[in-house]
């Protein structure tokens, strides 16, 4: 029973330590990267729409392009048809690259907000970003 107050003291400790991030962060809100889809592949396209709606795009894209590795790799299928009919080849360095060519600002800046980090460029060639 001597140890009680260096028992209770811990335990505080931890609660302290392990709610940290919850209550220093309340409050708090990260903006969103803004995207701007003006640039010169995106401007050139009669029709600027993606292969999907936007909303989907935003929120299952990594669904997407798994799926279409495993089509592509495992099961030599190359071509997709969207949710309009649209035909598509299933490619990266094709289909999403064309238009969203800087890295930095399509891919780096929503996956830093969200803070993940995709291994498509262990595998694909980083695009070079278009000059100023």
């Amino acid at each position: 029973m001597n140890d009680r107050r260096k028992i209770i003291s811990g335990i505080l400790i931890f609660l302290v330590l392990a709610t940290f991030p919850f209550w220093y962060t309340k409050g708090k809100t990260a903006t969103p990267p803004a995207l701007s889809l003006d640039t010169p592949e995106i401007q050139k396209l009669a029709e600027k729409r993606c292969i999907e709606p936007t909303d989907y795009m935003r929120a299952s894209h990594m669904e997407l392009i798994v799926s279409w590795r495993e089509a592509v790799v495992r099961e030599g299928e190359r071509l997709y048809i969207a949710s309009d009919g649209r035909r598509f080849a299933m490619s990266l360095s094709q289909n999403c690259l064309r238009c969203h060519s800087d890295k930095e600002r399509f891919c780096d800046s929503c996956h830093s907000y969200a803070g993940v980090k995709p291994t498509c460029w262990s595998c694909h060639v980083v695009p070079k970003e278009a000059a100023p």
